[in-house]
C-alpha cells in the first residue's frame, strides 16, 4: 500500500516538511546489517546486487560487497539514502551489454562519512555528502581539468560509482553502488548538501537533476524561452521544475492523460498529448527547446517538426538507437539542432544542488526498504512509480 507521509528524521537538517513530495511504500522492514568486516584484500559490507550466473541475473538478492580499503585521498561512506534510477534497471539486465557481474546498483547516494584518507582536506568524519554517477577518474585530462570529469579521456574514462570504469570494456574491474551499506569514493567526487534540501527527496537530484539540468545550461535555455519536456516520468517532472525556475515557458508533452495535472503541478504552463495528432500538428514550429527523457527507443521524428527554426532538441535517457531514422530534411530546412547529453561534471552537479535548493526543486520520491527493490524494479519497468523510488538505509 502507498500512503502519503509526512517524514522528520534525525538527518533532516531543516523544518520545512515535504508532505506532498515524499510517500512511503509499507512492507515489513528488513535492515541490512551494517557491520564492516575486514577481509585480506580490504573489507565487506552488506548488499544487493545482481550475481549475473544465470537467467535469473536480473533479480537483486542480498550478497557480500567485496572493496578495497579507501585510499590517502579517499572517504568511506554510510550509505543513508539512494535513490532507484531506470539506468539500474538497464544496468543490471544488461541491456547496454557491459555490464559487469556482480552488479551492485546506485548512483544517487547521501550517505555520512564514517572514515578519511590520510590526504583528505576538505571534508570530514562525521559530514553529510552526496555521491553521484562518478567517484573517479583520471583528474589530469583537459575535460576533467575543465569540470568535465564524465567526459574523462584517460586511459579507461570515468570510473562510474559501479559497473567500473565507463570507457575499458575490455577491463575486468568492477565498482559497486549504493545499494549497499557502505561505498568508498575519491574525496574529489564528493558533493555537500545544500541545507535547504531534505536529504531523502534530494537524493535523485544526483542523476535526475543534473542528467536534466546540464543540458539546459549547455544550450542555454534562458527566460522567455519556449520550452517543451517529453516524458513526465523521474527525468520529466524535475526538468519540468528546472525549465520553470530558468524562466522559461514550459509545455509537458506526454502519451498518459493521467499526467496532465500532475505536469501542471509541477509547473508546467502547458500539457500537450503526444497521442493527439492535431494538436502536435497545430505546434509546429512553436518550441525554442525540447529536452526528451524517454528511456525507451522512440520516433524522435514526431518531435522534430515542433521546435522552431534553428531550435534544439536533446535527448538524455536513451543510450541507444532510435525507434526509427531521423530525417534529416526536417532538421535542416530550419536549421535545427539535435543533440544527446550524458549526466554532468562534479562543479556542474554542485552548481545544480545549490539552483535547486535556491528554487525549492525536489522530486517526488517513494520511500522503500532495501528488500523492495526488485518490486520498486518492476514498477520502474511499467512506469508505475511517482515519480521516484528512494531507499532508506538510515535506520
Amino acid at each position: 500500500m502507498i500512503k502519503c507521509h509526512n517524514r522528520h528524521n534525525h538527518h533532516q537538517r531543516n523544518t520545512k516538511q515535504y508532505s506532498y513530495k515524499i510517500v512511503i511504500m509499507e512492507a515489513e522492514i528488513k535492515i541490512l546489517d551494517k557491520s564492516v568486516r575486514k577481509t585480506s584484500n580490504g573489507f565487506s559490507v552488506k548488499g544487493y546486487g545482481a550475481k549475473g550466473a544465470s537467467i535469473d541475473n536480473n533479480i537483486l538478492e542480498q550478497i557480500d560487497v567485496e572493496r578495497a580499503n579507501p585510499k590517502a585521498d579517499e572517504v568511506l561512506i554510510e550509505v543513508l539514502y539512494c535513490g532507484v534510477c531506470h539506468s539500474d534497471v538497464h544496468q543490471v539486465n544488461n541491456d547496454w551489454k557491459n555490464t559487469r557481474y556482480p552488479c551492485v546498483p546506485g548512483h544517487e547516494v547521501i550517505g555520512k562519512i564514517v572514515e578519511t584518507g590520510a590526504s583528505v582536506s576538505k571534508f570530514k568524519v562525521g559530514q553529510i555528502v552526496g555521491v553521484g554517477c562518478m567517484v573517479d577518474s583520471c583528474q589530469t585530462c583537459n575535460p576533467c581539468k575543465n569540470g568535465d570529469e564524465h567526459f574523462c579521456a584517460g586511459e579507461h574514462g570515468p570510473t562510474m560509482t559501479y559497473n567500473g570504469y565507463f570507457r575499458d570494456p575490455g577491463s575486468d574491474y568492477n565498482t559497486f553502488g549504493g545499494f549497499s551499506t557502505h561505498i568508498v569514493s575519491n574525496e574529489a567526487f564528493l558533493l555537500t548538501i545544500p541545507e535547504k534540501l531534505e536529504l531523502s527527496s534530494a537524493a535523485p537530484l544526483l542523476c535526475a537533476g543534473v542528467t536534466t539540468y546540464s543540458p539546459m545550461k549547455q544550450w542555454g535555455v534562458k527566460a522567455g524561452d519556449n520550452v517543451a519536456i517529453v516524458g513526465i516520468g523521474g527525468l520529466g517532472h524535475v526538468a519540468i521544475q528546472i525549465a520553470k525556475a530558468l524562466g522559461a515557458k514550459v509545455t509537458a508533452i506526454t502519451s498518459h492523460e493521467s499526467k496532465k495535472e500532475e505536469a501542471k503541478a509541477f509547473g508546467a504552463d502547458d500539457v500537450l498529448l503526444s497521442t493527439d495528432e492535431d494538436a502536435m500538428t497545430k505546434n509546429a514550429l512553436r518550441y525554442d527547446y525540447i529536452l526528451i527523457t524517454i528511456p525507451v527507443p522512440f520516433d524522435i521524428n514526431d518531435y522534430i517538426n515542433l521546435l522552431t527554426y534553428r531550435g534544439s532538441l536533446v535527448t538524455v535517457g536513451l543510450l541507444g538507437e532510435y525507434e526509427k531514422p531521423t530525417n534529416n530534411m526536417n532538421v535542416a530546412i530550419f536549421d535545427r539542432t539535435l543533440g544527446g547529453s550524458f549526466i554532468g561534471g562534479i562543479s556542474q552537479t554542485q552548481e545544480m544542488l545549490d539552483f535547486c535548493a535556491e528554487h525549492d526543486i525536489a522530486p517526488e520520491v517513494e520511500m522503500i526498504n532495501i528488500n523492495q527493490v526488485n518490486e520498486a524494479f518492476d514498477k520502474v519497468k511499467n512506469e508505475e512509480v511517482r515519480f521516484r523510488y528512494v531507499i532508506d538505509m538510515s535506520k
